[in-house]
């Protein structure tokens, strides 16, 4: 598996994939996904396939990072992290999810795919995953008590599969809900589900008295 786009330092690597992506972004806007070859992609953009197998597994993985890159990206302008803490910060997470489900659906590409939803789907579920296990990792400290033992708890990657899939679950049913209301209206409701499972990691770090 491909070091993951966010995590690449390495210009040349960093170009290379934004090549690729933006010749996936262009043959959608006049095929549809399931009608693209690897082939169609590297002769767009201009490279050969053995660079693009060095990069991804198949052109699924490179929509992923596509799809991914792009709410990533959106998170880093609005200076958006987690730190496995602050309920502002899963706030602004819910609201970049619903901004961007509603900004993937409004491009003249997703109207030709037929295979587009579940992909999208995959891919900004992940994307949550990661920034959210970003910071649950970083809050991760054990207990200082020498007396005392660290709780049982759920590992951070437990906490942030659940935690994704629940936010972006509930965006998707809010997104798909006839004359739906603003983000922020259903913003508590949504943040209510998902924020005792996100503080399942403070809570375990309590010493077991």
């Amino acid at each position: 598996m491909p070091i993951s786009d966010c995590e690449v330092r390495d210009p040349r690597i960093r170009r290379t994939r934004l090549l690729l992506q933006g010749a996936l972004r262009t043959l959608m806007q006049t095929k549809s996904f399931d009608e693209i070859s690897v082939q169609d992609i590297t002769d767009a953009a201009t490279v050969n396939r053995a660079t693009f197998y060095d990069h991804y597994t198949d052109k699924y993985a490179l929509l992923e990072a596509y799809i991914a890159g792009g709410f990533h990206k959106l998170l880093n302008e609005r200076e958006i992290c987690y730190d496995g803490t602050c309920p502002s910060a899963a706030s602004a997470i819910i609201l970049a999810a619903c901004d961007y489900l509603t900004l993937t659906h409004s491009g003249t590409e997703c109207s030709r795919q037929s295979a587009f939803e579940p992909l999208v789907d995959e891919a900004i579920t992940s994307a949550i995953r990661r920034v959210l296990m970003q910071g649950l990792k970083q809050g991760l400290k054990p207990a200082t008590d020498a007396a005392s033992e660290p709780a049982a708890r759920p590992s951070p990657e437990i906490i942030a599969a659940a935690a994704s899939s629940a936010i972006y679950g509930a965006v998707k049913e809010w997104f798909y809900t006839p004359n739906h209301p603003r983000a922020e209206a259903i913003l508590p409701d949504i943040l209510q589900l998902v924020l005792p499972i996100l503080q399942t990691n403070a809570r375990a770090l309590s010493p077991v008295l």
